[in-house]
């Protein structure tokens, strides 16, 4: 499925219609070049979970946590672009978080094929008459959840 997303206010406020469908257990992985507006989409998910202000990339710090009462859920914002390989993500404890949190993940190819099989899987990619193409790849848990 492909949404055409005008502009970085549109990526934003497709997170935030995604919040309303996560839950803990889920992954949702963001693909995409750099500036694609994986981190606004992010943002906007967040935001509409509860964090106040504006989420900081994690792309230095690598896994930036929230939980309740920050969030409605708990949520790891996830950007493994600095992982030097798939061997680096055990190292994160992120298969253990799936317990009760949910991954928001950038990068995820620097994971290594076949990561995340049940990720709702999000590529986007900047469209040369403007904004943003969206393309979503769902598996069967979200099925029931899709459309957003």
């Amino acid at each position: 499925m492909t949404i055409r997303l005008a502009d970085a206010a549109a990526t934003e406020d497709f997170g935030r219609r995604l919040a309303a469908h996560i839950r803990p257990g889920d992954v949702v992985t963001l693909t995409g070049t750099l500036g694609a507006g994986k981190t606004s989409l992010a943002r906007g998910l967040l935001a509409a979970l509860g964090l106040p202000g504006e989420a900081p990339s994690p792309s230095f710090a690598i896994v930036q946590p929230y939980a309740p009462p920050e969030t409605r859920i708990p949520i790891l914002h996830v950007d493994l672009y600095r992982l030097d390989g798939p061997d680096q993500l055990d190292e994160l404890g992120l298969e253990d978080a799936l317990w009760d949190s949910a991954l928001i993940v950038e990068w995820p190819d620097r994971a290594g094929e076949g990561a995340w099989p049940q990720a709702l899987a999000l590529t986007l990619e900047m469209d040369p008459a403007g904004g943003r193409v969206l393309t979503a790849s769902v598996p069967l848990g979200w099925e029931a959840r899709w459309p957003i």
